[in-house]
């Protein structure tokens, strides 16, 4: 297998007989692996629609143009209730999930063995529930509409911006750290003038990336009668409005490229 030397050079190093049977093992694991999921999926699956799927597709296709344009005025405030709703919720996430990654990092947290656990329980609670679960459980505690779908989306977001800020927190250089130190500044001082600096530009480069994540999200949210685009969507597919539908699919394609051009003009001010 190939290895690489201290001065940097790629050479071959043979096997031992037991890393070869294990890699063989490992090999044939994978391959097991494949074939029980390929006849589990085989067993479940209905090959008679599967097989029909192409004709049904392009029937689908078909039925979706021309998009109805006429349609278009009725979707400029689920359009604009699904910004605010993408916008809201990544700002309340930052506003939160930012003092949370201080409490997470280990060079900045009050106490490494009772907070940072605790920060770092917030953290993946966050990132492991999925904003449409979070939107689902929500309406059913305030109802559907937009409310239900900012808060998922912050819920949501918390964790993601506290884990990437408190990185970029725990690999900040030491040295401005030690350099302020020196002169007995205080522990927010310490943190406002040598950590704050160097993790600004991570700090506003992940925010930007969520809203542009959030965009998306809050499109589907409607799914589940957390207001939005996604409301107009449902109720266009319930209808068999394909017009309608192909309609909101280009909107919700304009609003993406939107955010990311947005997104990429903001991280590439900040870099």
């Amino acid at each position: 297998m190939p290895v690489w030397s201290e001065q940097g050079r790629r050479y071959w190093k043979r096997l031992s007989g037991r890393d070869s049977l294990l890699r063989w093992f490992g090999w044939l694991l994978l391959v097991l692996l494949l074939v029980w999921s390929w006849h589990l999926i085989s067993e479940r699956t209905i090959w008679v629609f599967v097989l029909d799927a192409p004709a049904q597709g392009a029937d689908l296709i078909e039925r979706m143009f021309p998009p109805r344009w006429d349609y278009m005025p009725q979707l400029w405030r689920p359009l604009w209730d699904t910004l605010n709703i993408a916008t809201l919720g990544t700002m309340i996430a930052v506003l939160l999930g930012t003092p949370l990654a201080f409490l997470a990092a280990r060079n900045t947290t009050p106490s490494v063995t009772l907070v940072r656990p605790v920060a770092l329980l917030i953290i993946v609670g966050s990132r492991s529930i999925n904003s449409l679960i979070w939107a689902l459980l929500l309406v059913l505690i305030f109802g559907p509409g937009v409310l239900a779908g900012v808060i998922a989306i912050a819920l949501r977001s918390i964790g993601f911006i506290g884990k990437l800020v408190y990185e970029a927190i725990e690999e900040s250089d030491r040295r401005p750290v030690e350099a302020i130190t020196a002169t007995g500044a205080s522990a927010a001082q310490l943190r406002l003038y040598a950590i704050v600096p160097q993790v600004l530009p991570a700090w506003v480069g992940t925010s930007v990336y969520r809203w542009d994540i959030n965009i998306r999200e809050a499109t589907v949210l409607g799914l589940v009668g957390a207001g939005g685009i996604g409301v107009e969507l449902m109720a266009s597919v319930n209808t068999l409005a394909w017009g309608q539908v192909s309609l909101i699919f280009g909107l919700i394609l304009l609003t993406v490229l939107f955010s990311e051009w947005v997104s990429a003009r903001v991280r590439a001010a900040t870099i």
